[in-house]
C-alpha cells in the first residue's frame, strides 16, 4: 500500500482529536510528543512527504545551520542527548534531517502525522469551542486545540519579475530545492539573492558551473563559519558537560551557551575590543552579531563591529572594486541576519564567478534565454531564486484561519501580527501559535524556542483542565501591551533601521512591522514562568455555550 493509500485510509477514519497540530518539523514532532504525554489524541498534519519542516525542502548545496548542532537539538530527552552523535560543529541539512528522522522513530511519531496533506482552514465552532480544521485532501477534523507549529521560514517568497515565466531553462527555488539534487556541470548558472541560501549555496554551485552569475539585491554580512569535524574525544566532552551548556543556553539571550560582553564595545580599549570580535569571528556565524550588548543598538558601537568586519572582507576578496559592492551599506551590521558561510568571499576570485550589482543596474525582465538587466543581457541555462521567505506569518496567512465573530486571522493581523508572548490571539480560544510573531523566534535557538512554548501550551491545557474550563485566549489588554512592549523594546536597537524580513520588508503589500520579541531568550523565558505562575496572567478562560446550557452535561 503507497504512503498516500495509507493516508487516506486514515484520514476517513478521524474525526474529533484533542488537538490538530500542523507541521512536522521540530515544533511540531514535540507538540505530538508533549500533549500524547498528558494523554492526548493528537492528529498531526504536514504538507511534506515525511518529517523534517523547513530541514525537508531547504535542501540546496551547501545548506546548513547557523547554531552549533549541539545545541540545535532537543533538549528533553537525556537518552536522546547521549545516544546521538553529531560529525560536526555546524551540521549540513541532511544530518539534522537525518537526526529529526531519528526523533520521530524512536519515540514512534510518523503515526500521528497526516502527511502529503495541507491544512486549508481553521474555523472555530462558537457553540462548542472546538475547531473545525480541513485539509486539501477532504479531510474535516474537529479539535479542542490548534498549535500551528508551520516555521517561521517555510513559505517561499519568489520575486515578480516581469517575464519570470517565459524563461525557457531550469529554474529552481532554494526553498524547495529538489530532493535529487541539480548538476549545474558545463552550465550558465544565475542565481538571485545574497541571504543565507545564497551565500551558502553559491561557493558549491561555483565549483561545478561553467560561469555563475550573482545577482546581488543587496550585500549582506556573513562570518565564515569556522567549522570543525567532531571526534569521539570531543562529543565525550561536549556530552559530559550537557546540563551546563543546556543551563546557559537557556538563560542566554539566543538559547546557546554564550553571552555577550559584560562591557560596553565603546568601554573596552582598542585591543579588548579587537580581541573580542576575532573570538566571535573564529566561533563562526550569527554569534558575532552579540559580541557587545550595545552592538545593535547604538550606531557608534555597531561601527566598531561593521570596521572590524569590512577589514576581513577586503582581505579575503582579491578585487577591492568588487570588495566595495560586496560590502553592506544600507544597514547597520547585525540588523539583518548575519549569514554562516563557507569560502563565499573567496568564491568572487573565481574566474567564472561574476558579481552583478542589482542597485546599480536593476534587473528590466527575465527572458526566455536569462535575464537582462537596464545595462546588459546574460545567457543563462539555469536561474536559482535564494529570494527568501515570507517570514514568521506566511504560512498563517496563507490558510483560513476564523475566530469568534467570523473574523480572520488576516483581518486580525492587517496592520502586523498581534499576539500575546508570541503563543495566544484574542478571539481564537485554544489556538496557539509556535515561535512565532511576539516571541524570540528567530532571534534564538529554534529547537530549544519549540521545546520553551510547548511545555507552556502543555502547562496551560492542564491548568485549563484543573478550572474545569473549556477554552483559554489571550485578553485584548494583554496583548496590546505585549504587542506595545515588543515595539518598544525594538525601537531601543538599531533592528528596525534595516529593510529586513524581520520587518516584512521583503514581501510587497506586508505591514513594516518588527516581528520579533528581541529582549531575549531567557528574559522571555522569565516572563513566560511568571504569567503561568500567576495563573496564566492575561489570559481569559471560559466553558463553551453548550455546558453553559447544560451544566449537567
Amino acid at each position: 500500500m503507497s504512503a498516500r493509500t495509507e493516508n487516506d485510509a486514515r484520514a476517513n477514519r478521524i474525526g474529533a482529536v484533542d488537538a490538530v497540530v500542523v507541521g512536522a518539523g521540530f515544533a511540531g514532532l514535540y507538540a505530538v510528543y508533549k500533549l500524547r504525554s498528558l494523554g492526548l489524541t493528537v492528529q498531526g498534519v504536514e504538507a511534506a512527504a515525511g518529517v523534517g519542516g523547513t530541514w525537508y525542502w531547504n535542501r540546496y548545496p551547501g545548506a546548513r545551520c547557523d547554531v552549533e548542532s549541539v545545541d540545535y537539538s532537543y533538549s528533553f530527552s537525556r537518552e536522546l542527548e547521549q545516544e546521538w552523535n553529531w560529525s560536526e560543529k555546524y551540521a549540513t541539512q541532511p544530518e539534522i534531517l537525518e537526526y529529526i528522522n531519528h526523533v520521530a522513530d524512536r519515540f514512534h511519531l510518523r503515526d500521528n502525522f497526516l502527511f502529503d496533506t495541507r491544512v486549508t482552514s481553521a474555523e472555530l465552532d462558537e457553540e462548542s469551542l472546538r475547531w473545525e480544521v480541513r485539509t486539501d485532501r477532504g479531510d474535516v477534523l474537529s479539535a479542542r486545540y490548534c498549535l500551528f507549529a508551520t516555521g517561521a521560514l517555510s513559505t517561499a517568497n519568489m520575486p515578480n519579475i516581469p517575464g519570470r515565466e517565459t524563461f525557457t531553462g531550469d529554474t529552481h527555488h532554494t526553498g524547495h530545492w529538489p530532493h535529487e539534487g541539480v548538476d549545474f556541470t558545463g552550465r550558465k548558472v544565475g542565481i538571485i539573492g545574497t541571504g543565507s541560501s545564497g551565500i551558502q549555496s553559491i561557493p558549491l554551485i561555483a565549483e561545478q558551473a561553467e560561469h555563475l552569475y550573482v545577482f546581488q539585491r543587496s550585500a549582506n554580512y556573513s562570518v565564515p563559519a569556522g567549522n570543525e569535524t567532531w571526534d569521539d574525544e570531543m562529543r565525550r566532552a561536549i556530552k559530559a558537560g550537557y546540563d551546563e551548556r543546556r543551563r546557559l543556553s537557556w538563560e542566554s539571550g539566543g538559547g546557546s551557551p554564550y553571552n555577550a560582553h559584560p562591557k560596553s564595545a565603546l568601554e573596552v580599549s582598542d585591543e579588548e575590543r579587537r580581541d573580542a570580535y576575532e573570538t566571535r569571528w573564529k566561533l563562526g556565524g550569527v554569534l558575532f552579531a552579540k559580541t557587545f550588548p550595545d552592538q545593535t543598538k547604538t550606531e557608534a558601537a555597531n561601527a566598531t563591529a561593521r570596521e572590524f568586519a569590512e577589514e576581513k572582507i577586503r582581505r579575503l576578496v582579491d578585487d577591492p572594486a568588487v570588495a566595495d559592492r560586496l560590502i553592506p551599506d544600507d544597514h547597520p551590521i547585525g540588523t539583518k541576519r548575519i549569514v554562516t558561510d563557507t569560502n563565499y568571499f573567496e568564491t568572487y576570485n573565481r574566474p567564472n564567478v561574476t558579481l552583478v550589482d542589482l542597485k546599480a543596474a536593476p534587473i528590466d525582465s527575465i527572458t526566455p534565454s536569462g535575464i537582462t538587466t537596464v545595462d546588459a543581457e546574460y545567457p543563462l541555462d539555469t536561474l536559482v531564486f535564494a529570494t527568501g521567505f515570507d517570514a514568521m506569518t506566511g504560512a498563517l496567512d496563507r490558510m483560513r484561519i476564523v475566530g469568534r465573530d467570523g473574523v480572520s486571522l488576516a483581518e486580525y493581523w492587517s496592520e502586523g501580527p498581534k499576539t500575546y508572548l508570541g503563543l495566544g490571539v484574542p478571539g481564537f480560544p485554544n489556538l496557539f501559535v509556535v515561535t512565532g510573531p511576539g516571541s524570540p523566534s528567530v532571534l534564538a535557538n529554534m529547537v530549544l524556542g519549540a521545546e520553551q512554548h510547548i511545555d507552556w501550551i502543555a502547562g496551560c491545557i492542564a491548568h485549563l483542565w484543573e478550572k474545569d474550563h473549556d477554552a483559554v485566549e489571550a485578553s485584548v489588554p494583554a496583548t496590546e501591551q505585549w504587542v506595545e512592549h515588543c515595539r518598544e523594546l525594538a525601537a531601543q536597537t538599531l533592528f528596525p533601521l534595516a529593510n529586513s524580513w524581520y520587518m516584512g520588508a521583503n514581501i510587497p503589500g506586508k505591514p513594516r512591522v518588527f516581528m520579533p520579541y528581541i529582549g531575549g531568550f531567557g528574559a522571555y523565558g522569565r516572563i513566560c514562568a511568571d504569567v503561568a505562575e500567576e495563573g496564566f496572567r492575561g489570559f481569559e478562560f471560559s466553558r463553551s455555550r453548550a455546558r453553559l446550557a447544560d451544566p449537567v452535561g
